[in-house]
């Protein structure tokens, strides 16, 4: 019998290195599971959209749609939902985040950049209006807090609170020790650094967009790494594993 097949969903990018990044690790996710048919699809931006690729899944065929997202939000919720509904056979698993297996990608990351334990660091998430989404966030800091003993903050891109450009002035001011507007331009050297952790699948609108904030480096996203299509895989099993087979 072969296994349901995997709907690697992802948001979708304009940015060329971003979805060469997304498709290699579709690759690496058929790499270590030979024979898994892997499939792609996308809410957004690109093609092809999830509902289309749902609906052209082969008669009789079982899949699961894994979000290539970083926590639970709309496209989760409402996008993904609603393509798993429209098909019998069909479920989701959940979205790749929070795990800790990302919060020590993300300490990888600041570690190349060459992060200290003086630096104040930003864990930057794209955001979403769904308040579960920044729950998740919160869940993946308190995981960074225990790897790291820098202060750490989570913001968002859009959509949630704090801003990005709040938390870099609020962290500017304490590394001033409360110093005004002013004199917060020298808290660099009182403080240490404000850096920014992206906690970005890949390169694209959003990671550009903090490397414009002001802040004293950004670290890169979290592709390219294996333990991407490692998580993705364990998402599949665990949604396999929490529906009931149907008796052969």
């Amino acid at each position: 019998m072969n296994s349901p097949i995997l709907i690697a969903c992802a948001h979708g990018t304009s940015s060329p290195l971003g979805a060469a990044e997304v498709n290699a690790l579709r690759d690496g996710i058929a790499a270590l599971r030979p024979g898994l048919e892997v499939r792609a699809a996308y809410v957004d931006v690109q093609d092809p959209e999830l509902p289309a690729v749902v609906a052209g899944l082969p008669a009789g065929e079982a899949a699961v749609v894994v979000p290539l997202l970083l926590s639970v939000g709309y496209h989760v919720k409402v996008d993904i939902a609603r393509a798993v509904r429209s098909r019998p056979g069909t479920r989701a698993a959940a979205p790749l985040g929070p795990d800790p297996r990302l919060a020590a990608l993300l300490d990888r990351r600041l570690r190349e950049a060459g992060v200290t334990d003086n630096d104040a660091v930003i864990l930057a998430a794209a955001g979403s209006s769904d308040p579960t989404a920044a729950q998740n966030v919160e869940e993946l800091a308190g995981q960074l807090r225990a790897l790291r003993s820098n202060r750490i903050v989570a913001a968002y891109g859009a959509s949630a609170k704090p801003t990005v450009a709040e938390a870099l002035a609020m962290l500017r001011e304490e590394a001033a020790g409360g110093a005004g507007a002013g004199e917060s331009a020298g808290a660099v050297d009182l403080g240490g650094r404000v850096v920014i952790a992206a906690y970005l699948l890949a390169p694209g609108f959003f990671h550009d967009q903090l490397a414009k904030a002001g802040a004293d480096l950004v670290t890169a996203a979290l592709l390219p790494s294996p333990v991407l299509a490692e998580i993705a895989l364990d998402r599949y099993d665990a949604a396999l594993a929490a529906v009931p087979q149907a008796p052969a």
